[in-house]
């Protein structure tokens, strides 16, 4: 999915206009206390690295791969403007972590006019739809502990903004907090710091203030580079002061540090090889001020500069992980499928897939494949579908599944159903109908009976 960054070293500051500092007790008007996190944050069993991973089994930089990132807990992106499917795609994600007892980190990145029409250019079409983006978002969220990355760079980033459309994005980022804040109450809402070689804490507190803060848990930086883990957390709690001087108190941060082993400098990582990934993921971070140590942007996704931002490259990964330390053999495992279903009325609220990633490389020629991994329990099963383009781009396609006798869909997201058992027709829709060469991308179904023995073909339009 889409999420590279534009990166900064240096930037003009542009001051933000200073938000109100309102505090009650009310979680709609009121102040978020942003206390310490701790648990096991979730591994995505179906992410591109893990799904490259289980396809290439005989590559030479496989092995290094899998042990140093496709094992880590790393963000899952929102990234793609689909309010009609998005809370389904989000109670999915958050049902298995759920069922898993562990901690996702949600990465959104829909804000409009994002990166500033850069190598991640999109976002919503404009604020109002936004708002409605955001509210279905909120509503898969369930009522567990959530990590909700929200917009990155979109305080840091506001060079091509003018003073009214400043104001109205610091208003949309802390409506969007309130309505995360107020689906979920156990959300934790991080909004976007920059990091410490872009503006300075008393510019960055301004942003953070004027933004609405004072409604979230606090702030991440280091998403947009690479500085170390020390220079991060010295500019948090310069940030974190001058907060406080504003009278916002309680507020702490994240790092990502899943670039930053390496040496610093040039912003795109597509070109540089001195990258290492940085401490593994954690909440047990020993340090007062900071809640989480995090990989938001996953190691091996491209930023835009050699390769098509977002998308996974093993190259990238390899040179990350290549001489990296092996992570901690107390790593958090990835756990049992739950031993009840979910509500069949309800979107997917499910346990990580118990049947390996889908395996199926992409085709050699044009066109398209698909492969499927199912996640049963007793009485339904959910299915996530993997279409992956050939050697040529694709702009459009249809998966047609079989299904085992008895089993019956019930609902689905990121594609249109046709039928509901047998042979069930799934075509794109709007924002996912165009896929790159060698490039991939989901959708998902939910159903009664038997899911394993599911088979999955794909066909271009």
């Amino acid at each position: 999915m889409l999420s590279s960054l534009l990166r900064r070293s240096v930037a003009t500051s542009v001051a933000a206009v200073a938000g109100a500092t309102a505090v009650g007790v009310c979680l709609a008007v009121g102040s978020a206390s942003a206390g310490t996190l701790s648990g096991s944050l979730y591994r995505d069993p179906s992410s591109a690295v893990v799904r490259w991973v289980a396809a290439n089994p005989g590559d030479s930089r496989a092995a290094v791969i899998r042990d140093k990132i496709a094992s880590q807990p790393q963000a899952r992106w929102f990234a793609n403007f689909n309010p009609s499917t998005v809370q389904s795609e989000v109670s999915g994600f958050i049902g298995a972590a759920n069922a898993a007892q562990q901690i996702p980190v949600l990465a959104v990145y829909e804000i409009p006019n994002r990166d500033c029409g850069g190598a991640s250019a999109g976002g919503a079409p404009d604020l109002n739809q936004y708002q409605t983006w955001v509210s279905n978002f909120a509503r898969g969220l369930g009522n567990q502990t959530v990590i909700i990355i929200l917009e990155t760079d979109s305080l840091a980033l506001l060079t091509c903004l003018n003073s009214s459309e400043i104001n109205a994005r610091n208003q949309a980022i802390s409506t969007a907090t309130r309505t995360i804040k107020s689906a979920n109450s156990n959300a934790k809402v991080y909004l976007d710091g920059g990091h410490s070689t872009w503006n300075s804490a008393g510019e960055t507190a301004n942003r953070l203030r004027a933004a609405g803060v004072q409604y979230a848990d606090g702030f991440f930086t280091n998403v947009s580079n690479y500085n170390s883990t020390s220079s991060e957390a010295n500019f948090g709690r310069a940030v974190i002061s001058s907060l406080n001087g504003m009278g916002i108190s309680g507020k702490r941060q994240v790092i990502d540090t899943s670039r930053n082993g390496g040496a610093s400098g040039d912003w795109c990582g597509d070109d540089n090889t001195d990258r290492r990934i940085g401490q593994y993921p954690t909440t047990n971070t020993g340090d007062a001020n900071i809640d989480a140590y995090l990989w938001v942007k996953p190691p091996g996704e491209a930023d835009g500069c050699r390769y098509t931002a977002g998308s996974f490259q093993p190259d990238l990964a390899y040179s990350l992980a290549n001489g990296a330390p092996n992570p901690p053999t107390t790593a958090p495992p990835t756990t049992a499928p739950p031993t009840t279903a979910p509500p069949t009325t309800a979107p997917p609220t499910t346990a990580p897939p118990t049947t390996a990633p889908p395996t199926t490389p992409p085709p050699t020629g044009n066109g398209c494949s698909a492969s499927v991994a199912v996640n049963q329990w007793t009485g339904g099963f959910t299915a996530s579908v993997t279409v992956t383009a050939g050697s040529a781009d694709i702009n459009g396609w249809t998966a047609t599944i079989t299904l085992p006798s008895g089993a019956t869909v019930t609902s689905a997201w990121n594609a249109q159903a046709s039928g509901t058992s047998g042979t069930v027709r799934y075509t794109n829709v709007s924002y996912n109908g165009r896929v790159g060469a060698g490039q991939s991308t989901n959708f998902g179904f939910q159903g009664t009976g038997t899911g394993p023995g599911t088979t999955a073909t794909c066909a271009a339009s």
